[in-house]
């Protein structure tokens, strides 16, 4: 990057991080430190649970997502409306009534410890894991732009967001959210206006549209349909999206504390239930945009010169190993192809060719097969590279072609998405460490008239903040090779989450059904997951991950209902729902 990048890059960072920090301003126990002493309006609700899911995931790899695969993955999302309606309607007023710091407590209060402990332990693996997969994210970018080795980068990106997150707590959070969203929305629209504007003259906006249509990239609605059925391996159709994604939303941000500590901080019940609502309406436009940017990214690169590999780093790398030859080869017959795809591409559209339509898919097919013939070679060139390169499709972008100083501006967007959703994460896994298990087995009750007793806890807090901060920096070293990010962070919360919410729908609507029938239901139903999981890798059955939550939670009541029956002294609480 040029200086006035980094001059924006570095100004953009540290107000950000000022800014956080001066807002930040709480009470010093745990109420303050975790859930802004419950003081939010819903529109900082509202802000903090999307800038807790548009991590730097969502900006780095959706639209490198689309590139490759078309905008199919907003299909993903439809389920979510929907269950931001069910959660305003029973999980919110329970969650406020009973007055808890993590959705976990109240498990012990309509089960026992042991179901509260298990729970919340899944949660902890789970958002853990990802939330190291989410530090490796923006890590991408700074080994890219510096060239250093990923392992570093790492450290340098983990150790910036527990200084972070650890001083501010969760009204730093919030608050500097609010801004990240602003300036994240800004930046993608004008990469968005440029990519279109670097388009040759005479080729418009519709006309890019016409260009991803043709080549099969605006496949907003599939069936999953085909002569032979329903393809349960398809990953992303609109069955699987309303239906699979309705209960990975639901799961999600009804029982993950990462976003039930969101809408715990506001002021009230109303106030979280329109920050709820709000999210459903805005999520999945938002999405889309997101998406449409990768579409017209590749219509960008059917008028100019796309790399090979997206991964600039590692094709240098690569450069200085005996393969060199073999790889100039590939790169000179993808050049070779692409004026080809180059002239078809305008013949469509300025010439008005429609008939030119299949042999603009027959020219990208045939440019996809040299890439994976380019990655082949890599793969021996480079036994340990990443040669996923979907991560890196619209940073190359960035670099390559943004004007000095907008460079800064949206690889700081990235960051910024990165810092916001990682310190929710980070707030969230120490809450849960310290109310569910160290305040709870060392049988202590949260006192807030005790201030002795709160900064002791304030300090614990922090502490347990930078210990899942460097579990994190942990799991990141391990994440390359992970091919798309975004779909490797789903993919690994569906693990989970169908369990989880199989739990919570049990304590909600079956009140007939005691803890021990639960408890056992809950881990006999992860294993059912973690099978299913292992015979869709291995093609033993086909089954795409999102119907992973179905499965779990579908388990995990069926097997409670059914374990009940034999459990009839076990121990039943009820607690009625209000609203």
């Amino acid at each position: 990057m040029s200086r006035p990048d980094w001059i924006v890059l570095i100004i953009t960072l540290t107000s950000i991080i000022a800014y956080g920090l001066y807002k930040s301003r709480t009470a010093k126990n745990l109420e303050g430190y975790f859930l802004s002493d419950r003081s939010m309006p819903w529109y900082l609700v509202l802000l903090s649970i999307m800038g807790t899911q548009a991590s730097a995931i969502t900006f780095l790899s959706a639209p490198g997502q689309a590139y490759t695969d078309g905008m199919r993955f907003v299909q993903y999302y439809f389920g979510l409306p929907i269950a931001m309606v069910i959660l305003c309607i029973t999980f919110v007023p329970l969650f406020h009534k009973v007055k808890v710091f993590t959705a976990y407590e109240f498990l012990e209060k309509r089960f026992d410890l042991k179901t509260r402990t298990f729970t919340s332990f899944l949660f902890l693996l789970s958002r853990g894991l990802s939330t190291g997969i989410s530090i490796y994210a923006p890590s991408i970018i700074l080994s890219s732009l510096l060239g250093w080795d990923i392992f570093w980068t790492n450290i340098v990106m983990g150790g910036l967001l527990i200084i972070y997150t650890v001083s501010g707590g969760a009204k730093a959070v919030a608050y500097t959210q609010q801004l990240q969203l602003i300036i994240i929305f800004i930046g993608m629209f004008v990469a968005g206006y440029l990519i279109v504007h670097y388009l040759p003259e005479g080729v418009g906006f519709a006309d890019a549209l016409k260009v991803s249509g043709a080549s099969g990239k605006l496949n907003v609605i599939t069936t999953g349909i085909s002569s032979k059925g329903f393809d349960w391996k398809d990953r992303y159709n609109i069955i699987s999206g309303v239906i699979g994604g309705f209960f990975l939303a639901l799961s999600y941000f009804g029982t993950d504390q990462s976003q039930v500590g969101r809408y715990l901080t506001a002021k009230d019940t109303t106030e979280s239930r329109i920050g709820l609502l709000m999210n459903g309406l805005v999520k999945v436009p938002m999405q889309f945009l997101i998406l449409l940017l990768g579409a017209m990214l590749f219509t960008f690169y059917q008028f100019n010169s796309a790399p090979v590999f997206f991964n600039k780093a590692v094709a240098t790398k690569a450069m200085e190993t005996p393969y060199k030859d073999s790889l100039l080869i590939i790169e000179k017959k993808f050049n070779q192809q692409q004026l080809v795809q180059q002239q078809l591409s305008k013949t469509y559209v300025i010439g008005k060719q429609e008939h030119y339509k299949d042999s603009l898919q027959a020219g990208s097919a045939k440019l996809s097969v040299i890439q994976k013939e380019y990655k082949l070679i890599l793969k021996k060139a480079l036994p340990d590279a990443d040669t996923s390169d979907t991560n890196y499709i619209f940073l190359r972008f960035v670099v390559d072609f943004l004007p000095k100083g907008l460079i800064g501006l949206l690889i700081a967007i990235i960051f910024l998405a990165a810092w916001g959703s990682i310190a929710a994460a980070l707030n969230s896994l120490a809450s849960c460490t310290m109310v569910d298990f160290h305040l709870r087995f060392r049988g202590s009750k949260y006192d807030n008239t005790n201030m002795q007793q709160c900064a002791d806890e304030y300090k614990t807090s922090k502490y347990y903040t930078l210990a899942w901060g460097i579990f994190a920096i942990i799991t990141a070293e391990f994440a390359t090779g992970m091919g798309s990010l975004i779909e490797a962070v789903n993919v690994l919360g569906s693990l989970f989450y169908g369990v989880i919410l199989g739990i919570f729908l049990v304590a909600f609507y079956f009140n007939k059904i005691g803890s021990n029938a639960v408890f056992v239901a809950a881990i006999l139903g992860e294993l059912v997951v973690i099978l299913f999981f292992f015979l869709d890798k291995y093609n033993i059955i086909g089954l795409g991950f999102l119907w992973l939550n179905v499965v779990g939670a579908v388990a995990v009541v069926l097997l409670s209902l059914i374990f009940q029956l034999f459990l009839k002294s076990d121990s039943k609480k009820k607690i009625r729902i209000t609203n």
